[in-house]
């Protein structure tokens, strides 16, 4: 069997402010009107012998992936849930004990969430031609032929061709795996003909990935066969244990495994791939108008040229602007030359240093029943707009610490409160005291909205005890 590990726990900061570290660009629609997880599965599609999805991910996304997948129709054989990130060798590791304890001689495709693959079906040659390989024992990984002498990518130096090719491509060993370069060192790179990209995307036989980790990081791979056999399951999550895995030394399958094993082979791909990791590339993927600008939203443009502009929550506009980079978010602008989008790392960081939510979170955020969406916060005082999704409840709660007011405006509302039930229909409202046991629920079909108001001495999201709750949390 095919069995796909989609890696899919990064945080996606070089794409802030669209992206934040609880909604990262794999959950985003980036290039269309699915989000990146949902296209990486779906590009799947055709590929022979091909069994339900393993996801890995960060726990605190775990509903959104698991909503996300539902809407597509995928039912994943696992979703996997890292209590630390500890990069992608102790992740593939994980996911690789889990799949032997079904199977050892299985192929798992290694990929990471977020990427854009222009042309599917030459993927899908590209992954032929690799399971040929792991038939003999190679760790495969796909090198991407290179359209430009790109400086952010790290390369792989072809070795000895590999007669093994099906799917029309010729494989190679790898001679050597090699840091990003300067602009120089790229373009005799270029021009040699013998560096592809490193994509992050792999194949493996599971009995040949595990052989080489037990041999060659033996510490992960004690660290995450602990892991893996204390792990619990917790609804449609299967839950590492937490001290094994915080244990696991953290580092990248390339430096682990990759650039040791004796047994590593690369199968060229040239089918439009991106790893979309900055505004820069998500110019470059996007469909352009007659000034080459790629436009999203509500905008309005004059002597607008070559630029990236994304209206996300309100009318943007702009005059004279050339080779820029404008994202409007509801509560962040981001504006940067298309040169310099890799320095919003700083801002990030410093948004992190200062502790302030924009880095975090997005004014709308997602439950697993939902969404809260933040309209004014104040020093006593906040207003939310929540969607509660058809036949979902909120948990079983109460606050210490504030008081609310809940008005339906789309709808219909089950509210418990202290002993009693009732029914709240469009344009009713109902008053929660501080200290009062409660709970809401959508009866209905649609979705049910209502507009809360807080008030009290103090209003984070972890004023919060929660009595009983349908999600685990």
């Amino acid at each position: 069997m095919l069995v796909p590990i989609v890696l899919a726990g990064g945080a996606g900061t070089r794409l802030w402010p669209l992206s934040r570290e609880l909604h990262p660009k794999q959950l985003l629609q980036l290039t269309g009107d699915r989000s990146m997880i949902q296209i990486t599965l779906e590009r799947l599609e055709g590929l022979a012998d091909l069994a339900r999805p393993v996801v890995i991910c960060n726990e605190s996304h775990r509903f959104m992936i698991a909503e996300q997948l539902r809407e597509i129709g995928i039912r994943p054989e696992a979703i996997i849930l890292e209590p630390v990130g500890r990069n992608t060798a102790p992740a593939i590791a994980a996911a690789a004990l889990y799949r032997a304890r079904q199977s050892r001689d299985d192929d798992l495709l290694i990929l990471p969430a977020d990427h854009h693959i222009g042309q599917p079906a030459t993927f899908h040659r590209a992954v032929l031609t690799g399971r040929a390989l792991t038939a003999r024992q190679f760790l495969t990984t796909f090198g991407i032929v290179p359209t430009a002498p790109e400086t952010g990518y790290g390369y792989i130096q072809k070795g000895a061709t590999l007669d093994i090719g099906q799917g029309g491509l010729q494989p190679s060993a790898i001679q050597a795996f090699v840091e990003k370069p300067d602009r120089p060192t790229a373009e005799a790179y270029l021009a040699s003909g013998r560096y592809l990209w490193n994509s992050g995307m792999f194949l493996f036989r599971t009995d040949t990935i595990l052989e080489e980790m037990q041999q060659l990081v033996p510490e992960i791979f004690r660290a995450c066969e602990k892991a893996v056999d204390r792990a619990v399951v917790d609804l449609d999550f299967l839950r590492l244990d937490p001290e094994a895995f915080t244990d696991c030394p953290s580092d990248s399958i390339d430096y682990a495994v990759m650039e040791k094993t004796a047994r590593g082979a690369m199968v060229p791909l040239d089918a439009g791939w991106n790893d979309l990791g900055s505004w820069e590339a998500l110019w470059d993927v996007g469909p352009k108008d007659t000034a080459e600008n790629v436009i999203a939203g509500d905008t309005l443009l004059h002597d607008v040229t070559r630029s990236y502009v994304l209206a996300d929550s309100r009318l943007v506009a702009a005059v004279g602007v050339d080779r820029h980079i404008v994202v409007e978010t509801a509560d962040a602008v981001f504006i940067s030359p298309r040169d310099r989008v890799q320095d919003v790392k700083h801002l990030v960081a410093q948004l992190r240093t200062a502790q302030r939510t924009e880095g975090i979170r997005h004014r709308r955020v997602y439950r697993p029943w939902g969404t809260v969406a933040s309209i004014i916060e104040a020093q006593r005082f906040a207003v939310k707009h929540i969607t509660v999704n058809p036949g979902a409840r909120i948990s079983h709660q109460k606050h210490d610490h504030r008081a609310e007011h809940w008005i339906v405006v789309k709808g219909k509302a089950q509210v418990t409160r202290g002993g009693e039930e009732f029914i709240l229909e469009e344009d009713q409202s109902t008053y929660i005291p501080q200290g009062q046991p409660h709970r809401l629920r959508n009866p209905g079909k649609q979705p049910l909205e209502i507009i809360e108001v807080r008030t009290g001495t103090y209003l984070g999201e972890d004023d919060i005890k929660r009595f009983e709750d349908d999600y685990g949390r």
